[in-house]
């Protein structure tokens, strides 16, 4: 059964001096605001459609990484995932960098960083996302 997720903006004014408001409305969660200097220089309380796709695919790559170690008899105590979207105004979005630490009993280094770029080759996410550069550091702690 599939499912659908749905969120909306409010865009006032131009690009540069305007702002948004992003409301998140299947999960109900409220709303952010957003502009393009929170997107291009620095957040200041703002988010930007770059830190909701990392938000987005560190989620995403850590299920299907749970999964994976999970199906493979080595379920993890615990992942931590940080997903850096980098923009380049003018050009786009210029690469995503996925971090993995991962503690998980039974498995060693490599089998880790194998699970890691299948999750990082197979999550949704990253598979929406497959015209971007998407690298990846995974390691055990």
């Amino acid at each position: 059964m599939a499912a659908t997720r749905q969120a909306h903006t409010v865009w006032e004014g131009n690009l540069i001096q305007g702002k948004g408001v992003i409301t998140f409305d299947s999960s109900g969660i409220g709303e952010q605001p957003v502009s393009w200097a929170s997107r291009a220089e620095q957040a200041n309380g703002k988010t930007s459609p770059e830190e909701l796709i990392a938000a987005a695919h560190s989620s995403c790559f850590s299920m299907a990484l749970s999964n994976g170690l999970s199906k493979a008899g080595t379920p993890p105590t615990k992942l931590t995932t940080q997903a850096d979207v980098t923009l380049t105004p003018g050009t786009g979005i210029t690469g995503i960098h996925i971090t993995v630490e991962g503690e998980v009993e039974g498995v060693d280094e490599a089998a880790f960083v194998a699970a890691a770029e299948d999750a990082k080759a197979n999550c949704p996410v990253s598979q929406a996302l497959s015209g971007t550069t998407i690298t990846l550091s995974a390691k055990l702690v």
